[in-house]
């Protein structure tokens, strides 16, 4: 019997060894778990309101099982506590605070206990596997990995990477791309993550940097960082943009990547199931930038506008389809790819609308100068985009006009001035019809035509300016300011200027408080 006991003992230790090599894991995990099974076992033997706590010794595999009793002052639960006078005829000098360990009999497991133990050795495992798993793969961000495709649930692919599982979702993967079980898969670590069940590892194929970290493994330069990419766009499956930068002007970055006869760039299309690249120069200057980045349109013009971080884009009326591409893929990628948002037009839309805009001009210069058609022609062409500009320009720079002179120049100031306090005189009084508060006059960032757009729309208290939020100024289809040409910068510190006042409000209860809080000598 004693040779059994010790048999069984020994497989005791060999079955956790044996857990721990195949789940790589430790092997004080596994044991600890089948202590933790032995103990549920035990407490369905003895009662559960008992502290029974077993023990393996992890040298001879014996176990040893104990009950738990602390010595209180006060027997709440006589199961788990004992009295200071009991503890003394069992303990000789027990004091509060002690454990008396009561040792217990081995028990038989029956089927019912072994089956309980054997799902709580496999839970305590399983979580194991997991943590080892993370911490083995959170510091893996941004890797590329080979795996074998496990199975294949509604588009979910789980992916065996050798020690771990992972999993590329259905939005993950390529368009039009299956995999089966046993293939080959390769894939980038977006995110690794504690769940409590279920993958933890997340792998893309559609994720911009995946292409990137090929280009990585394809080209030296790149691996070397002799090249760097400085952006990636990407329409899975479909076309893609990188920009690369080299660091050594006897390298051509965009050569680099191409490889001789195209063949790095091959390598990577292939991968990505025929996605078709454009590889682009990188510059400094944006202008160039996406000038590069809508290749392989040719672009005639450009006009930035950093403010708004917009740029116009005036392309050859023949080159119109293929700047903006198929369903406007062309122009997206580019857009993506430089931060920018991208308006193209052709030579024609632009003449046309340069023209219309100077006829506009033209026009609101004879009607608030009273002047002829010549002069207010002469100021449109000479950059002037409204009766303001005149007004406070250095009269000098008028006079410089050709065909002007300082008398003419002088004349045109005193008109521009009056028309514009005449026009801003009746905003006032609309203004004031309206019942727009002082208060929203006196925020500097806002003139009178736009506080009396406020009012038209029923922003009449500075609290109603502080509840909009900048969109609700600026949106091109309804924003209340959006004729006025603001920034999103500038539409947001109106809307902060207006909500200056709460927070002093606060600051004012804050100080009242305080000083009730002093009592007064």
């Amino acid at each position: 019997m004693e040779n059994a006991a010790s048999l069984n003992r020994l497989e005791l230790l060999q079955v956790a060894d044996a857990v721990a090599r195949e789940k790589v894991i430790d092997r004080d995990i596994v044991l600890e778990a089948m202590e933790e099974a032995i103990q549920k076992a035990a407490r369905a033997k003895y009662g559960h309101e008992n502290d029974i706590r077993a023990n393996i010794d992890r040298g001879t595999g014996e176990i040893r099982l104990a009950r738990i009793r602390e010595v209180a002052e006060e027997v709440e639960n006589e199961a788990t506590q004992i009295s200071v006078a009991d503890a003394q005829h069992e303990k000789e000098g027990a004091v509060i605070g002690d454990l008396l360990v009561d040792p217990l009999p081995p028990i038989d497991f029956g089927r019912i206990a072994a089956q309980t133990a054997k799902q709580v050795i496999v839970q305590k495992v399983r979580e194991a596997e997991r943590e080892r798993q993370y911490h083995e793969y959170k510091d893996r961000v941004g890797e590329v990995v080979n795996g074998i495709v496990k199975r294949v649930e509604y588009g979910n692919v789980t992916v065996d990477l050798g020690k771990a599982d992972a999993v590329v979702r259905r939005d993950e993967m390529l368009p039009r791309e299956t995999f089966r079980q046993g293939d080959r898969i390769r894939a980038y670590i977006y995110d690794v993550r504690q769940e409590p069940r279920g993958p933890q590892i997340f792998l893309s194929r559609s994720h911009p940097q995946f292409m990137s970290k090929l280009f990585g493994q394809e080209v030296p330069e790149i691996y070397d960082g002799i090249i760097e990419v400085k952006a990636v766009a990407r329409d899975p499956g479909s076309r893609a943009k990188i920009a690369v930068l080299s660091s050594d002007p006897s390298i051509d970055p965009v050569g680099a990547c191409v490889g001789m006869r195209g063949s790095r760039v091959q390598a990577v299309v292939n991968e990505l199931q025929g996605e078709k690249i454009d590889i682009i120069q990188w510059s400094p200057d944006q202008a160039s930038f996406i000038v590069n980045a809508l290749a392989p349109a040719e672009v005639a013009k450009v006009v930035l506008d950093e403010d708004a971080n917009r740029i116009e884009v005036v392309v050859p009326d023949d080159q119109l389809s293929l700047a903006i591409g198929r369903r406007g893929q062309n122009v997206r990628l580019a857009s993506q790819l430089s931060g920018w948002d991208i308006d193209i037009l052709t030579e024609e839309e632009e003449s046309n609308r340069r023209q219309a805009e100077f006829t506009e001009r033209t026009q609101n210069f004879m009607t608030a100068l009273d002047v002829d058609e010549t002069i207010a022609q002469l100021l449109a062409s000479e950059g002037f985009t409204s009766v303001e500009d005149i007004m406070y320009v250095d009269v000098n720079e008028i006079a410089e006009i050709e065909g002007f002179d300082e008398e003419i120049a002088a004349e045109l100031n005193n008109r521009a001035r009056e028309h514009v306090e005449q026009t801003n005189s009746e905003l006032e009084e609309k203004r004031q019809e309206m019942g727009v508060s002082d208060d929203i006059v006196n925020l500097q960032l806002l003139n009178p035509a736009m506080i009396v757009a406020l009012g038209e729309a029923g922003v009449k208290e500075l609290d109603d300016l502080a509840d909009l939020s900048g969109d609700e100024l600026i949106s091109p289809e309804d924003g209340i300011l959006r004729d006025f040409g603001l920034t999103a910068d500038e539409a947001n510190q109106i809307v902060m200027a207006a909500r200056a006042h709460w927070f002093e409000d606060e600051n004012a209860d804050a100080t009242e408080e305080t000083e009730e809080e002093i009592p007064a000598d």
